[in-house]
């Protein structure tokens, strides 16, 4: 008689689990796929392309120089003395950041649809490698920013740094947090209810306005005190004048505007990723 032989699997793929049973320890496993899953991203966007990676600076200097004609010349908003190129480049790369970590994020489930139906692995590699790639641009574009910062202080322009430039990394990590979030959320909900797409797609660039990255928020504490609530309740505008004011020493930094900046974007993600853990086990029958 043959004797049973028990069988040891490394991974037991079960159809209900917890919500608070994010895998972790699988993504840790899956580490070398969210590795190449960046590459894949970062090489077929400008695989095509003539200019091929240029293009991550060709964007920002478009965009700043749009800006500091229609928002610093002709509409007159005051950028807190710091030149208006390089006030609108410090805030241009952090919303960049998180608008394509959002609008990318919120339509992992539609694009690999193909690919999650068919192989197992953790469905967090998806939106983790989309941050990773965009964690990229932005460290291309974070070096022309301190390239034009060098340039307007040797033409002798009041450009101090601070002790708070040390809260960089803090504030890459909330960026990413607050744009992992939401697009896990907006993921989710889209695979039911596509016209929500459709909202993000132009809804994203109006929500830069609610920002303070064409405008300080001095200014709108000064002249629209009756809106400033607002303002100052977006997560984003916290970590804007912060990284103003640790770079260029200009800005409307306090400890509890970032506190409750923090405290929302850990809600943020929290929710994310419980209610991405949740659609991801079904997504297939409805997307």
């Amino acid at each position: 008689m043959n004797e049973l032989v028990e069988e040891n699997w490394d991974i037991e793929i079960t159809p209900a689990n917890s919500l608070f049973d994010l895998k972790l320890r699988d993504v840790w496993h899956y580490r070398d796929l969210l590795l190449l899953l960046v590459r894949r991203d970062f090489v077929a966007f400008y695989k095509q392309t003539i200019l091929g990676p240029i293009w991550f600076f060709v964007q920002p200097v478009i965009t700043i120089l749009m800006y500091t004609v229609v928002f610093g010349n002709l509409a007159g908003i005051p950028t807190d003395g710091v030149p208006k190129p390089l006030f609108y480049l410090a805030g241009t790369i952090v919303w960049n950041y998180f608008a394509d970590c959002l609008t990318k994020t919120s339509a992992v489930f539609r694009d690999n649809a193909g690919l999650m139906g068919k192989v197992y692995f953790p469905r967090l590699i998806m939106p983790l490698s989309i941050v990773l790639s965009n964690l990229i641009k932005f460290a291309v574009q974070l070096v022309l920013f301190i390239v034009l910062m060098v340039f307007y202080w040797a033409k002798g322009a009041l450009i101090v740094p601070n002790e708070l430039v040390l809260l960089f990394p803090l504030l890459i990590i909330l960026i990413a947090a607050q744009g992992l979030g939401l697009g896990m959320i907006t993921s989710a909900v889209t695979t039911k209810y596509r016209d929500l797409s459709f909202i993000i797609s132009f809804g994203v660039p109006l929500l830069m306005y609610t920002t303070t990255v064409i405008y300080p928020l001095s200014e709108v504490l000064k002249k629209y005190q009756n809106y400033s609530w607002f303002i100052k309740l977006n997560p984003l505008t916290a970590i804007i004048e912060t990284f103003r004011y640790g770079f260029l020493g200009k800005g409307s930094f306090t400890w509890g505007l970032l506190g409750i900046s923090s405290l929302i974007t850990v809600v943020i993600l929290f929710l994310g990723i419980i209610i991405f853990n949740r659609v991801e086990k079904n997504f297939v029958d409805t997307v």
